[in-house]
């Protein structure tokens, strides 16, 4: 066990942890109308509650569990509620309790990030019963595929720090979703602008700064790949947020705080696959690449497809996450200042691998929320009442105001 890396570890789980509570909550919370911004709030909350339980009870054991002998499919039930692990137990160079709480932080903040997809419409009730079931048969699966020995980690597949199984994960579900539950009232052309963009500044920048616990943490030691991962971070979030501002001086003549912090996020979905194994010409070149391209996505979403994924989840992480996935594999070359690719093994045979894993995480995922989305709803209302969603969710689903006028 070493001491410098359980340090950083620690403090990583703190920084991802930090991003959901309180960054990506008010990052969505400002996005939303006024009278919603509690229900986001609350969403983002309660999803952190009840993962953080599913989790310990089974999420964990599915996810990086051993499954026995030659599963690669799944982990099985022997860690379930953490069994076998003790204050002496080690992962590496780390407790394994802390690898449990480090990786614990990455299943709450996947499904949170799908909340942006379903805003100011959908039933409270429906997205604890979603989010639970779908961190169980999406996510942890996937990440048992390429991070707990699976099928995609003997493949060779590059996912650093999440682009298949956060990113891709979430923003596929996130259109699944916002397709079956439909448009907001008034989509696409009499919708409200944000109420806050200042509070989603805020928001992006606790996102940021938590990132780097993110993508730094996930070289799992305080070491050299640990401060190549934070640098390469830094530099894609602000160049993403720099080209999807040019993006909209291009379309508009105006450069919105809003677009500035969106492509942010951008660039930092973009780098998160490959920020372990890029150097800073890559950091540049995915940041530049996620904020032309997830701006470009995001117009066709909403403009040509008329699809009301509210907060752009699609457009930002699961495209930034495919992209930044598929350009590991070619910035990860030495000559590109990257660490290398294994020996033998081709730029083009790599972007082969990671187009299979891109497809198996977009299948997946799409498939498995689709079928989730029809069985809950046979249960559990699924979209609030219309006199609901013109009053608000705060009032309708938890019976609160965000803000009270004298």
């Amino acid at each position: 066990m070493s001491g410098a890396d359980t340090a950083w570890i620690l403090t990583s789980t703190a920084l991802v942890l930090f991003m959901t509570l309180p960054g990506l909550a008010l990052f969505y919370g400002g996005l939303v109308r006024a009278q919603n911004v509690l229900s986001v709030l609350m969403n983002c909350f309660a999803i952190a509650c009840v993962i953080s339980i599913v989790w310990l009870v089974l999420a964990y054991s599915i996810a990086f569990g051993d499954g026995g002998a030659g599963n690669q499919w799944w982990g099985g039930l022997g860690k379930w509620f953490l069994a076998g692990v003790d204050v002496d137990t080690v992962s590496g160079t780390i407790p394994e309790s802390l690898f449990f709480m480090f990786q614990m932080t990455f299943a709450i903040i996947t499904p949170a990030l799908i909340v942006g997809a379903y805003v100011e419409r959908i039933h409270f009730s429906f997205v604890i019963v979603f989010s639970v079931i779908w961190v169980l048969l999406v996510y942890a699966p996937v990440v048992h595929w390429v991070w707990g020995g699976g099928f995609l980690a003997d493949k060779g597949v590059i996912d650093f720090a999440g682009g298949i199984v956060v990113h891709i994960t979430a923003g596929v579900s996130a259109l699944v979703l916002a397709i079956m539950l439909g448009r907001r009232r008034g989509f696409p052309s009499e919708l409200q602008a944000p109420h806050n963009p200042g509070m989603t500044m805020i928001g992006a920048a606790m996102l940021w700064v938590g990132w780097f616990g993110f993508n730094a943490g996930s070289a799992l030691a305080a070491d050299g790949s640990a401060g190549m991962a934070m640098t390469v971070t830094h530099i894609s979030a602000a160049t993403g947020a720099i080209a999807w501002s040019v993006m909209e001086l291009i379309r508009y003549r105006k450069a919105s705080l809003i677009g500035a912090v969106t492509g942010m996020v951008a660039g930092l979905a973009t780098i998160t696959p490959a920020s372990g194994v890029v150097g800073p010409v890559g950091g540049l070149a995915l940041g530049l690449a996620g904020g032309v391209v997830c701006f470009t996505i995001t117009q066709m979403i909403k403009q040509k497809f008329k699809i009301d994924d509210s907060l752009d989840v699609f457009a930002v992480h699961g495209v930034g996450g495919a992209l930044g996935t598929m350009l590991a594999a070619i910035f990860a070359s030495t000559a590109l200042g990257g660490n290398g690719l294994t020996e033998g093994v081709t730029i083009v045979g790599q972007l082969g691998v990671q187009a299979y894993g891109v497809i198996v995480g977009v299948v997946w995922a799409a498939v498995i929320t689709f079928i989730i989305v029809k069985v809950i709803a046979m249960f559990v209302p699924f979209r609030v009442k219309e006199e609901d969603e013109v009053q608000g969710l705060d009032l309708a689903m938890h019976g609160e105001r965000g803000y009270h006028t004298l």
